[in-house]
């Protein structure tokens, strides 16, 4: 394959085939480190809730890598296969930049309920595959972190395949320990390892709170940075702010447009500028809060707009029934015209001031 300037790109490829994935933890389920052109990666499944309709699948970086000043171009092929019919593979290809602050990126592939229809070839026999192919840009990879693992391997078996690399790197991993920018040591748990769960008690949070979670788990899965700006804060500290984003994704989930009042924009407003003074960076979710403030301009604007379009409705059904008595009057008006000429035609004209007078017989 090429790219747009012309220069081929070398694909390399993991397979992992999840069985039994009615028993899988749907929530959190992710494949093992897999490594592909010198680096590491994780396959993970879009969280599985209740009120979630479709199935989607995200490449992440899983190697040790600083927070920020490096970055890799790559392009990959994410591929849910049809285990059927082959040509019905559901493949989501594109060419992304991974750095710091973007560590994951993901796709929907199609609707769940087709997914969970072993007829439609996607999950057979409770098992499903899903295929990754990736190929990283020449001089990409800037940071100056080297995997000396990787690099022997390379040097001495140059041939070999990727589960036999995911091998020796698992290896190493068992045997050394790695201190991570968390502060863990024999776990590599930056970046987008770390889960909300590793620096939350979800066990102290109130039930109000606890509704925000699911958001909350599922923002941090796109978006890791949120929480490597809370992991250094003491405990107490990291809530409140979580606290915060929760209240804006539960109300910009739960609130309708329809709804978005002065009284809506207001708290809605108390609530953004809470959540900003939290150490996030929120440039992802600012659009969607600007835009929630919008409607009630918009909404306003279209109540305006029906009002008229009611108002011509009215006044466009009041003259067509002003039109049809008009021409029911005009035609009881023929009908007592014409009635009016005949009645004349038979008339005997009579002097009503003379008097009736009678007749004189001799």
């Amino acid at each position: 394959m090429e790219n747009q300037q012309g220069t081929s790109l070398n694909f390399e490829k993991f397979t992992w085939k999840v069985e039994n994935f009615s028993k899988q933890n749907t929530m959190n389920l992710q494949s093992k480190k897999f490594k592909l052109q010198g680096c590491k990666w994780r396959i993970h499944l879009y969280p599985l809730r209740k009120d979630v309709n479709h199935f989607s699948l995200y490449l992440s970086v899983a190697d040790i890598l600083p927070s920020y000043g490096w970055e890799r171009d790559t392009n990959f092929k994410l591929a849910l296969i049809n285990q059927v019919d082959g040509n019905k593979s559901v493949v989501k290809e594109t060419k992304q930049r991974f750095n710091g602050g973007y560590r994951s990126w993901g796709s929907l592939f199609l609707n769940l309920k087709d997914f969970l229809n072993s007829e439609q070839g996607y999950l057979v026999n409770n098992t499903c595959i899903i295929e990754a192919h990736i190929s990283v840009s020449d001089g990409a990879f800037n940071t100056n972190i080297q995997n000396k693992n990787f690099n022997n391997i390379a040097s001495t078996n140059g041939s070999r395949s990727s589960d036999q690399e995911i091998e020796s790197s698992d290896e190493s991993e068992r045997h050394g320990s790695t201190t991570c920018e968390s502060g863990h040591r024999g776990k590599e748990v930056q970046g987008s390892d770390l889960t909300l769960r590793d620096i939350l008690d979800f066990e102290k949070l109130g039930e109000e709170v606890k509704t925000y979670v699911p958001l909350l788990e599922e923002v941090c899965i796109y978006h890791p940075s949120l929480i490597r700006s809370q992991e250094k804060k003491h405990d107490l500290l990291k809530v409140w702010p979580f606290i915060s984003l929760g209240k804006v994704l539960h109300f910009l989930n739960t609130t309708k447009a329809r709804d978005m009042n002065e009284d809506a924009c207001n708290q809605l407003c108390i609530l953004w500028n809470q959540v900003k003074s939290s150490g996030f960076d929120l440039a992802w979710l600012e659009p969607h809060v600007h835009n929630a403030l919008g409607v009630k301009a918009q909404l306003e604007r279209t109540l305006a707009l029906k009002t008229l379009e009611n108002n011509v409705v009215a006044m466009d059904i009041k003259m067509k029934r002003m039109r049809a008595e008009l021409a029911a009057t005009e035609a009881e008006f023929e009908v007592a015209r014409k009635a009016l000429i005949e009645a004349r035609k038979d008339s005997i004209e009579i002097d009503f001031n003379a008097a009736l007078g009678y007749a004189m017989f001799r």
